[in-house]
């Protein structure tokens, strides 16, 4: 049997096989997209929702308890590294999905940052191939905005729309050539597809490994400082206005850029934002030079941006939450922290980190919180996920609020183990994923399907 064959046999039995009618009962229903929050059930038949609310008189099925649980359309991540094509060796789209899976995600989106390029339409589909081929989850496409992410030259941008890709990124590098930013924007204005800024002035952070602060100063580390930031953000909000274009601020993580998207907003630009759990809830202050896991770009920053920052999630300011799911190969991440590679994995622990630091500290609402993960990100991308509607894809997380677990590399699917919460006790997980009707068997499923006549 070939390695293919092999792969797509374990998928299927990765998948609980139920009948054509699941019935999930009793769970607290959030779906911020229908303005929907109460005690209900959901009715899924042929992979699709049928019902959500009271559920009677309907034939055999099967059957999911979840009462005292949280059930949420199927949590969207729109920033993640999955390694392929070319970087196998940190994650696939195997272990990637198996681990999106497990924290919660049924649908996510792989930036183009890899080797070679995502930057052709032909390499755009056989993305999209190779995500229906192993894929245990729905991965999106994100194309680059420019030839190799040189900076240079667009890509071609209209090819790889037609092709599949759900957005645009030169991720891990900001263009800083503006005429050939702006003629991107005009471009795909036609198309009213987004651009996803990486937003560091090259020249101000180049050689920085954290951020400009008194603790790297004290360190004796490179520091990025935070008007890197402000200034590539200010130029392409800018820009945006000037061309009437969309853009969106990846992983925001500045005070200053937080008012500056805040203030284009009041002015009618298209700009959105989006902001990781570790800019959420974590500081400079723990950047550790014996480990590498708080090693990220842009920056753990300072108390006052991790503020702004929050307060910019909940004023609307900031859009969405993702990951920014950056795994590397423990031989890569076991250097000198000015040598060792940016990015910790943070598909299984980002829905833990931000119950545990948000919901249970009342810093955020859950209904909130399912919305930056859920509706929101369907509407900024166009997607046909994010809500419990009656005809979509049945799409759905299960989350216990309340479980208690600790966070344990050995346990993790993906390929990157260097993480800064490694051992940390954390309030709340997702306990169930369901993607088109299929249960998905993770070493995380306290779910369990039961058959009823």
């Amino acid at each position: 049997m070939n390695s293919n064959i092999k792969r797509a046999v374990h998928i299927e039995k990765l998948k609980s096989k139920i009948s054509t009618t699941l019935l999930i009962h009793g769970g607290r229903v959030i779906d911020p997209a229908n303005n929907f929050d109460k005690i209900a059930d959901v009715l899924i038949v042929d992979g699709k929702i049928a019902a959500v609310g009271e559920v009677t008189n309907f034939e055999t099925h099967d059957e999911i308890d979840a009462t005292g649980k949280i059930v949420t359309p199927g949590l969207i991540d729109m920033h993640v590294h999955l390694r392929e094509p070319g970087q196998e060796a940190k994650e696939d789209f195997f272990s990637g999905s198996m681990a999106a899976a497990a924290g919660g995600f049924t649908t996510v989106a792989t930036m183009p940052n890899t080797s070679p390029v995502v930057d052709t339409s032909a390499l755009v589909r056989a993305m999209k191939e190779r995500a229906e081929e192993v894929g245990i989850i729905n991965i999106e496409i994100i194309g680059a905005v420019t030839k190799a992410q040189k900076g240079l030259e667009l890509a071609e941008v209209g090819d790889m729309i037609e092709a599949g890709a759900v957005a645009f990124s030169d991720d891990g590098h900001f263009d800083s050539n503006a005429r050939v930013f702006l003629n991107a924007l005009d471009y795909l204005h036609t198309f009213n597809k987004v651009i996803i800024c990486h937003e560091e002035e090259t020249t101000l952070c180049e050689g920085g490994v954290m951020n400009e602060s008194p603790r790297s100063a004290l360190l004796g580390l490179k520091g990025r400082p935070t008007v890197a930031e402000d200034i590539a953000v200010a130029r392409d909000v800018l820009l945006a206005e000037y061309t009437g274009g969309r853009v969106h601020i990846a992983h925001i993580s500045s005070a200053v850029a937080v008012d500056i998207v805040r203030q284009a907003k009041l002015r009618g630009v298209k700009v959105t934002a989006e902001v990781t759990p570790q800019h959420l809830t974590m500081t400079d202050e723990l950047v550790d030079p014996t480990d590498s896991a708080t090693k990220i770009n842009p920056p753990l920053r300072s108390r006052k941006d991790i503020v702004a920052c929050l307060n910019g999630l909940l004023d609307g300011t900031i859009d969405i939450i993702v990951t920014d799911h950056s795994p590397h190969a423990p031989e890569e991440k076991d250097r000198e922290y000015i040598y060792a590679p940016s990015g910790f994995p943070g598909l299984e622990t980002s829905l833990g980190i931000l119950l545990t630091d948000l919901y249970h500290n009342k810093k955020i609402e859950l209904p909130d919180l399912i919305a930056k993960m859920t509706s929101q990100p369907a509407k900024i991308f166009d997607l046909n996920a994010g809500s419990l509607s009656i005809g979509r894809n049945a799409d759905l997380t299960i989350i216990d609020p309340d479980l208690e677990w600790i966070v344990d590399e050995k346990k993790f699917y993906t390929r990157g183990s260097h993480s800064p919460f490694i051992g940390r006790k954390l309030k709340g997980r997702a306990i169930g994923t369901i993607v088109n009707g299929n249960l998905i068997e993770t070493n995380q499923t306290l779910v369990s399907l039961v058959h009823c006549d």
